[in-house]
C-alpha cells in the first residue's frame, strides 16, 4: 500500500510540473512585440500596417503586412507569428516594419 501512495504522489507531482511547464512555454510563445520595444522602434514596426509612417518609411506600400513578408514564420490565417528580427516574440500578421520583403 505504501508503494501505491508513493506512485500516486510521483504521478501528481509530474502532472503538475508538466502542466506548469506547458503553460509557461505557451506564455513565452505568445509574447507580442510592443511598438515601443527598442528593436520595433528602430524598424518602424506597427501592429497595424495601415498606421505605418509612409513619410518616414517611403518603402511602405499599401498591402504590405507581416503575413506576406518573407521573414514571417506564422501560418496562413494566424493572427500573429514569429519573426527572426524579434527573437522570442511574435508580430501581428497585419503588422509592418521597414524590413518587409516580398514572400517568394
Amino acid at each position: 500500500m505504501h508503494t501505491l501512495n508513493a506512485t500516486r504522489r510521483v504521478f501528481l507531482i509530474t502532472v503538475a510540473a508538466t502542466g506548469s511547464a506547458a503553460l509557461s512555454a505557451r506564455a513565452l510563445a505568445q509574447a507580442m512585440v510592443g511598438e515601443k520595444d527598442a528593436q520595433a522602434v528602430a524598424l518602424g514596426y506597427v501592429a497595424d500596417a495601415t498606421k505605418a509612417d509612409a513619410k518616414k518609411f517611403p518603402k511602405y506600400a499599401a498591402g504590405q503586412v507581416c503575413a506576406n513578408c518573407a521573414l514571417y514564420q506564422g501560418k496562413a490565417g494566424d493572427a500573429a507569428g514569429a519573426c527572426p528580427l524579434f527573437a522570442g516574440k511574435q508580430v501581428a500578421a497585419k503588422g509592418w516594419c521597414s524590413a518587409w520583403a516580398k514572400k517568394a
